[in-house]
């Protein structure tokens, strides 16, 4: 099957932002004048978190989708903020078309299974922000906890482990979130790649590292079934276009 490359647009409040592991938030644009410039560059599919993730702030959110929605034609992925089947059937009639969830699954495991018999598991992405154990923090078998609160707060579960259970549970998707990778440029996190790759069937969308089109395809040779990345596109160090040549270039199949 094709590999999928596909942006990620960050948005706080109606805008677009993007920082370094989470921090140091900048503006990055319009989401809905992004999404058409990345639907016109060819990408795959796009993916919208909502980081702040308020009630207040969720209108915002479900206004920008209806408007993406309507000027793109590419399956649409929003996250943030998603607590219950209520809230992913809001967002599915706002126009997205998968709903990732996190914080309040690891909080509640069995609201992937509630989600995913109503909606069925191909809608449901499970979304890991995933680090390294701190030194001093409660050791993993993998070596990588899962957070929760866009990376802020450590939980002690082991990543591997957790998106295991999660797949068994019915997510559909895996989106795969180095948080120690986010936002710096050098590259995925090809081990963590590699280890979540062993233990589940679904597909991995490997996420947070990108610099340069070199650092695609090792994501998708270490075991990732899409890439996905934020300020490499947003800020113009390179296209859709030219990632997926330079795929094609090492052999991979891209839409």
């Amino acid at each position: 099957m094709a590999v999928r490359v596909i942006p990620c647009l960050d948005v706080d409040s109606g805008r677009v932002v993007k920082g370094v592991n989470f921090l140091g938030l900048r503006d990055a644009g319009d989401p809905v004048e992004l999404a058409r410039r990345y639907d016109a560059q060819g990408a795959d599919e796009l993916t919208f978190l909502d980081i702040s993730a308020s009630s207040s702030g969720r209108e915002t959110t479900y206004d920008v989708v209806r408007r993406t929605a309507d000027q793109v034609f590419i399956p649409l992925t929003v996250g943030g903020g998603v607590r219950t089947v209520e809230d992913v059937d809001a967002l599915l009639r706002a126009g997205a078309d998968k709903v990732g969830v996190n914080t309040a699954a690891i909080a509640r495991p069995q609201l992937i299974a509630e989600i995913a018999q109503r909606f069925g598991n191909q809608v449901l992405v499970l979304s890991a922000d995933a680090r390294r154990v701190r030194p001093g923090g409660e050791s993993t078998a993998s070596g990588f906890e899962v957070t929760t609160h866009g990376g802020r707060r450590g939980t002690g579960i082991d990543a591997v482990e957790w998106v295991q259970r999660a797949a068994e549970l019915g997510a559909g998707e895996i989106l795969l979130n180095s948080m120690d990778a986010d936002g710096t440029k050098d590259g995925f996190d090809l081990e963590l790649i590699a280890l979540v790759r062993a233990v589940v069937q679904v597909p991995v969308i490997a996420s947070g590292g990108a610099g340069a089109v070199a650092h695609f395809a090792p994501a998708l040779e270490a075991g990732a079934d899409a890439v996905l990345a934020a300020s490499v596109f947003h800020f113009g160090d390179c296209t859709v276009g030219e990632v997926k040549a330079d795929l094609r270039a090492h052999g991979l199949p891209v839409r």
